[in-house]
């Protein structure tokens, strides 16, 4: 059986090693270690601090000692506010050594503001020595003969530190140079004008100044390809064509609505004055009746009256007859 005294021999060095093991949890020894191996002069209570302030050492130290070797003079606390800013720490370093061995100047603070506008500011660095080259699609525009010309731009573009923050982006600037690549082609007169010289719509663009207020420099606009669409204008016109004709038909449509409407008025008023006819011959009978009773005529005025109205219809009839013979006759010949 064990004594009491190793027993607690046996406590203590797991209590000193329960201990050691929370240390060394707690405390970055190793990055403490490796910082004073870089020459970076970083104190172990700072390190025991970022722990305390939920803040990852090693996100950090290791860009500290990236700066330190590239010859930066960047101060832990700087890097260390970035970082509980929101800022990506490790990105905005390499910016700014990206940025020292381009002789770009670059300082911290505008690095960290960029970073934490939502930029990236290591890949704007890079695009200031490498600048960056947009393709635009097809942009069309009409030309003042009414013939489409379409056109593909192709822009270089350097990023400007200076205004990557609150400065417009790429879309901007392909906006603006559709836009202007559209005036261009209106302004033709002869859409062969732009295709014997293409390079006057990227003179034009390219004369505008379209990266004001944008987070880029342009630094030159080449128009890449040149093709003919449709003819707008032969198009708007047979449209309109088809529009006057189709004006024109419903006006004559309305005309021809009018007319007929006119040409049953005519029938309803003849037809109203047949009855007022009708309705004068009905007083004729009673007319002849009272003159009848009242003696004004006789009985023989009243024959000699029905025999003249014979009289007339036979010569009507007869009249008729000659004229249907002599009609019949000429159709024989």
């Amino acid at each position: 059986m064990l004594g009491f005294g190793t027993i607690g021999l046996i406590i203590v060095v797991f209590l000193v090693i329960i201990a050691l093991s929370i240390f060394f949890t707690f405390v970055p020894v190793a990055l403490w270690i490796s910082a004073l191996a870089a020459g970076v002069k970083v104190s172990i209570f700072t390190l025991v601090g970022m722990r305390l302030r939920r803040v990852i050492p090693s996100r950090i130290v290791n860009p500290l000692i990236k700066a330190h070797k590239a010859g930066l003079d960047v101060a832990i606390n700087q890097l260390e506010s970035h970082y509980l800013a929101g800022g990506n720490v490790d990105r905005v370093v390499n910016a700014l050594i990206a940025a020292h061995r381009a002789n770009i100047a670059l300082s911290f603070e505008r690095a960290a503001a960029i970073d934490l506008a939502g930029r990236d500011v290591l890949e704007a660095v890079q695009m200031s020595v490498n600048p960056k080259v947009i393709e635009t699609p097809f942009i069309a525009g009409v030309a003042m003969n009414g013939i489409e010309v379409k056109a593909k731009a192709r822009i270089t573009v350097r990023a400007n530190i200076d205004r990557l923050v609150g400065g417009a982006g790429e879309e901007t600037i392909v906006a603006r140079v559709g836009e202007g690549v559209v005036s261009t082609i209106g302004s033709a007169q002869h859409h062969n004008v732009v295709l014997e010289n293409p390079d006057m719509i990227s003179q034009t663009v390219l004369a505008k100044g379209l990266d004001s207020g944008t987070a880029f420099e342009i630094l030159s606009i080449d128009i890449a390809d040149v093709d003919i669409g449709k003819n707008i204008g032969a198009e708007l016109q047979t449209e309109q064509a088809e529009a006057d004709k189709k004006i024109a038909q419903a006006k004559a449509e309305e005309r021809r609505a009018m007319a007929v409407a006119g040409e049953q008025e005519m029938r309803a008023k003849v037809g109203e004055m047949r009855a007022k006819v009708v309705e004068a011959e009905a007083e004729v009978p009673l007319a002849m009746a009272a003159a009848l009773r009242d003696g004004n005529i006789g009985v023989m005025d009243y024959v000699n009256y029905h025999n003249i109205q014979a009289d007339t219809t036979m010569r009507e009839a007869l009249g008729k007859v000659g004229t249907d013979q002599s009609s019949g006759a000429g159709r024989d010949k």
